[in-house]
């Protein structure tokens, strides 16, 4: 398996620096031998701009989030066909920003990732804890519990942990962190999906840089990143793809 690395954009991108990096990106992906998948994530206004601009590029489009349901009277939320008609591939779902600022709960982040795969789209899910469930020592009950309640049972999509307490703070977790945590979150997909929990795809979030891509990405379990402010400059995103790229293949 290739690392994976995911570009989410947040709120961030208008028209004319949206479509310049991703040619930047498109440009700098050309002089990394065997790039790994690539996917961005720009925010819902660009997603129509950007998806002729990719194609052939290597480099597949995401959206950020979805509604649950298929149509309706949702006002201002984006469905996951709407999504799909547009060229979308994947889809960001339960990332700790939306559980914080929206009250996203567990039982909606399922509800969101069936929806993605009745679309088509591949779900990233994503967990993690705050500073005070790790402080308090709950963080394995915490991120246990997600994986329980934001996976449904036929799930066939990504994890992204993401430790919250390092997400825009610069620091991301130790390796020892990461590794402690990536091989709780593999047994726990092993113990609830079986077989398919033993290759399902586990991505890392918090404050990836290029500086630090070299330490996380050969961590065993990682693969790939979740990149959120490093994904917004092709010269800061690009070095965290060519690290990917000269990761070992994992089996």
């Amino acid at each position: 398996m290739r690392q994976m690395i995911v570009g989410n954009w947040k709120m961030n991108g208008l028209s004319a620096p949206s479509r310049e990096l991703v040619s930047a990106l498109a440009q700098g992906l050309k002089a990394i031998a065997n790039p790994p998948p690539v996917v961005v994530c720009p925010p819902f206004t660009q997603l129509a701009a950007l998806a002729p601009l990719l194609k052939g590029t290597g480099i597949a489009l995401g959206a950020q989030d979805c509604h649950q349901a298929p149509s309706g009277a949702h006002t201002g939320d984006i469905s996951a066909a709407m999504l799909a008609e547009l060229g979308v591939e994947y889809v960001i779902l339960g990332h700790s920003e939306r559980r914080r600022e929206h009250g996203e709960l567990d039982e909606t982040v399922r509800e969101k990732a069936v929806a993605a795969m009745e679309a088509g789209l591949t779900p990233i899910v994503c967990i993690g804890e705050s500073a005070d469930q790790r402080a308090a020592g709950e963080y394995q009950d915490v991120v246990g519990w997600q994986i329980k309640g934001s996976l449904p049972d036929n799930f066939s999509g990504v994890v992204a942990y993401e430790p919250v307490w390092a997400i825009g703070s610069g620091v991301p977790a130790s390796p020892q962190d990461i590794a402690d945590m990536m091989g709780f979150i593999r047994a726990e997909l092993t113990r609830q999906f079986g077989e398919t929990g033993k290759t399902m795809r586990i991505l890392y979030g918090g404050s990836v840089s290029g500086r630090e891509a070299p330490t996380i990405l050969p961590i065993a379990e990682v693969g790939g990143a979740l990149v959120g402010g490093a994904s917004l400059k092709a010269d800061a995103f690009l070095p965290i793809v060519r690290a990917a790229a000269d990761c070992p293949r994992r089996h």
